[in-house]
């Protein structure tokens, strides 16, 4: 999956099958405050939604950011990937 990273637009996103997937964010004081996560139906269901959540979680690794997980799919997410808990605040 080519997840790319639009820093200026603030979301990380995909193509697939014609249709665009996203994981929206602001930042606010070394937060990346994660608002949205949107995936048509047509793409649903495979793995789109969690990989563009990892994508951003790995981005907050790398940049020394706390993520506060404001959508409810980031938040289930983060609950069942555990190995990102640390990045919470």
């Amino acid at each position: 999956m080519d997840i790319r990273h639009d820093a200026e637009g603030q979301r990380f996103f995909t193509t697939l099958d014609g249709h665009e997937a996203e994981v929206s964010y602001e930042l606010e004081d070394g937060l990346m405050l994660v608002t949205h996560t949107g995936v048509p139906k047509a793409i649903g269901g495979r793995g789109v939604a969690g990989e563009l959540n990892r994508a951003a979680f790995e981005h907050a690794r790398r940049e020394h950011l706390r993520v506060r997980p404001l959508c409810a799919y980031a938040a289930a997410w983060v609950k069942r990937n555990e190995e990102y808990a640390d990045l919470v605040g």
